[in-house]
């Protein structure tokens, strides 16, 4: 064993402890109690470990002009004060376009109470109350009274007190400096929010009361009377209260939005996705599950069928997976549930330059050559399809990171880190310890199972035509059912609308929550029941998540429950992300025959966008035929689908690249029927051990991640057979006036 491969050896070895050291632990370590003993090196997200994610609008139209070129920055800091006071140890809170907010709260599970503090715009207002008869008869009648505004104070016993209040403040907000909840020392010790204001808001408080006592003074927050008290006597220290039916946390929480100010512009709920620690906890365990099933899987068949290069193809694999977290865990990357998808895919495609270089060793020997030998031609003749194949479905990655959104992101950063990680493993490690095995310790041979024993002669291309009809049969039907289906193909990702999914402690009956939902007049509402009769998902095109739980604690008292996720998502929003889905998705399309085309010629890219396109529309034809819903990560599943299905085109397009070069007889049809027989053993391996880990997923990866597992299982059954059927005769079709002669 020469120098440098001793180089590479310890740099392998070095890379592996390395990143071992990285991820350990990867997950955080709690105990008994659920505290954090020891945090985790890898970041999950927050469908994993539970929040919210909230996008807010902020709206500068109700801002004067002079004061908006800034209006947004002020209200990122003022909900950032808040919820510095709210205790979110981990939030995070950016900027987005020119007037969205983005607020990420791990660990919050009451969505209402964060809601209510992110949102509030806190306007707080003295107003004085009129106590003239006949201004509050007009203003009954719904008679303007000039200066005068009705406003009602909800009262503890639950009634209304219309109250007669002037329009102009006397007093407001920003002159408070500070606001803390207190007890009542009468009663029942009933909690209120006491204010201090600043020097020039006490003076002016103090001439406020000594010049009405006797009268009102209504204490206004957002438009709403919180109490209206009698002044009693002027009061000089600056010092004014805020009672009401309040619970401590209320208190609390209408001290902590005093203290931090009000917003200066109202902000709008755009987009909100709140999962509830169970759901959290319950994809960690099923993510993971199919990660470890799909491994085992794929590992276990590696050996089967390769023996010991199957055992050295299983170490990179597992490597390439070390290596992935390791980059989570050095960059601060965040692993999320399709995170966990990309990295189970990426075990099953990890495989597949593994099985390109020991298919071209199994090639080489059989031509003759030493094992030595072998592998060196091996190794150098399957590089440049296992670059091609990798590149194509980098730019898909690429894509689905630069217009997806929150998790799926996450996908994105998991597939490409995967994809770059596997270019080192199956090229550089398994090489070292091929050549190490040689050198030192005698290898002489190595023994694969086959799938044909002897070269297969099928006439792939004779049956173009028919495939042709076939193919635009299901291209046909699939568009045909979308058109049907309408809006129902769509998620609330792209229709707008609102998810909400619970888990009772018993079981729940459909039409039980039917006549909920018609009592508070949403008996259209769509419900589901997912696998287990104790769980229901409830979408409606508005957010009715605060009165329907309040339906069920009173008329399902007897059957607890817990939230599990809310999705809410605008329609300006919806149409948004609809508009950015289809862009990367034809973006995808292109960039990726584009790269085949620049790579081999117009003949190929044309060929491999046909196929594409007709994965896609197949893929997206059995989605609505199923009556699945397409969302965020289907489109991630479909650009995905386009990276490997034109993985496998690439793979036979270099076949038949190199072919022109060396087969001396044979038409241009020839060429190619030839080149598709050659690379049909490892088109089935390669499909089939990806297929292991998709089929976990599938099974084992739960319900958040079912429709995007579906999508992809369907489009890598029909990239193979398009890969065969589809575009490679088609490059025939291109040809032209060509085929038929070399």
């Amino acid at each position: 064993m020469n120098k440098a491969s001793q180089w590479k050896l310890l740099g392998i070895i070095a890379l592996t402890i390395a990143a071992i050291y990285l991820i350990i632990p990867p997950f955080s370590i709690k105990d008994k109690e659920g505290h954090v003993v020891q945090k985790g090196k890898i970041n999950l997200g927050l469908d994993l470990q539970g929040g919210m994610h909230v996008v807010l609008k902020v709206d500068i139209a109700k801002v004067p002009i002079e004061a908006r070129k800034d209006a947004v920055e002020r209200v990122i800091e003022i909900i950032r004060n808040r919820i510095d006071q709210f205790g979110v140890g981990e939030m995070s809170i950016q900027r987005q376009g020119k007037e969205n907010i983005i607020v990420q709260l791990p660990g919050v599970t009451d969505r209402e109470r964060a809601l209510d503090i992110i949102g509030k715009t806190a306007h707080l207002e003295f107003r004085l109350v009129s106590d003239n008869a006949e201004d509050m008869k007009k203003a009954l009648n719904k008679e303007e009274v000039p200066g005068g505004e009705l406003l009602y104070h909800e009262s503890e016993r639950g009634g209304r007190e219309p109250l007669l209040v002037a329009k102009e403040a006397s007093l407001t907000g920003d002159l408070i400096v500070n606001a803390k909840t207190d007890f009542s020392a009468s009663g029942f010790g009933e909690p209120y929010v006491s204010l201090a204001l600043n020097p020039k808001g006490s003076e002016l408080f103090y001439a406020i009361t000594q010049a009405n006592v006797g009268k009102r003074l209504a204490i206004v927050l957002d438009g709403k009377v919180q109490s209206a008290p009698v002044i009693r006597e002027p009061i000089p220290s600056g010092q004014a209260q805020i009672s009401g039916n309040f619970s401590v946390e209320e208190a609390n929480d209408l001290a902590i939005v005093l203290r931090a100010g009000a917003l200066p512009a109202p902000v709008i709920v755009e987009e909100e996705r709140t999962i509830g620690p169970l759901l959290g906890a319950d994809s960690i365990k099923k993510g993971l599950n199919a990660a470890v099933i799909g491994t085992i899987m794929v590992v276990g068949f590696m050996i089967l069928y390769y023996r010991l290069a199957g055992l050295i193809a299983d170490f990179a694999l597992i490597l390439n997976v070390l290596l992935i977290l390791a980059c989570l865990s050095l960059f601060k990357g965040t692993l999320t549930l399709p995170g966990i998808a990309g990295l189970i895919l990426t075990i099953g495609m990890a495989v597949d330059a593994n099985v390109l270089i020991y298919e071209r060793i199994r090639e080489e020997l059989k031509l003759g050559k030493s094992l030595r030998a072998a592998i060196a031609s091996g190794y150098h003749r399957a590089l440049s399809a296992i670059i091609d194949s990798n590149v194509t479905t980098m730019v898909a990655a690429v894509l689905i990171f630069k217009f997806g959104t929150g998790p799926i992101r996450g996908f994105a950063v998991t597939l490409t880190i995967g994809l770059l990680a596997n270019l080192f493993t199956a090229i550089v490690c398994t090489r070292v310890i091929m050549e190490l095995l040689y050198d030192q310790f005698g290898l002489s041979k190595l023994n694969f199972m086959h799938i044909f024993r002897k070269e297969t002669n099928f006439d792939f291309i004779g049956k173009r035509r028919i495939c042709y009809i076939l193919s635009g049969i299901f291209i046909i039907g699939g568009i045909a059912f979308f058109i049907i289906r309408g809006d129902k193909n769509y998620g609330v990702d792209f229709s707008g609308g609102t998810l909400q999914q619970f888990v009772f402690e018993k079981s729940v009956k459909l039409n039980d929550i039917r006549e909920i939902l018609k009592g508070i007049g949403r008996g259209s509402a769509a419900i589901q029941q997912y696998g287990n009769p104790k769980e229901i998902i409830v979408r409606t095109q508005d957010n009715i998540t605060t009165q329907l739980t309040g339906e069920f604690k009173q008329k399902m008292a007897d059957n607890p429950f817990q939230i599990l996720r809310v999705e809410t998502v605008g329609p300006a929003v919806g149409k948004g992300l609809r508009k950015n889905a289809l862009m990367s998705l034809a973006l995808g399309l292109c960039g990726i025959a584009l790269y085949v085309m620049i790579r081999f010629d117009l003949k190929y890219g044309l060929a491999g966008i046909i196929a594409l396109i007709h994965d896609v529309i197949v893929a997206g034809g059995a989605m609505a035929l199923m009556g699945r819903q397409f969302d965020l990560t289907v489109i991630a599943a479909l650009l995905t689908i386009a990276g490997y299905s034109i993985n496998d085109t690439v793979v036979i397009y270099d076949r038949i690249r190199e072919n022109l070069r060396i087969v001396r007889k044979g038409s241009f049809s020839d060429i190619v029927n030839l080149s598709v027989n050659q690379m049909l053993g490892r088109t089935i391996l390669t499909t089939g051990v990806t297929m292991l880990a998709v089929i976990a997923l599938l099974i084992f990866g739960g319900e958040v991640l079912n429709n995007f597992s579906f999508c992809i299982f369907v489009g890598f059954l029909t990239g193979v057979y398009s890969t065969v059927y589809i575009a490679s005769p088609m490059v025939i079709s291109w040809h032209g006036k060509l085929s038929g002669k070399r």
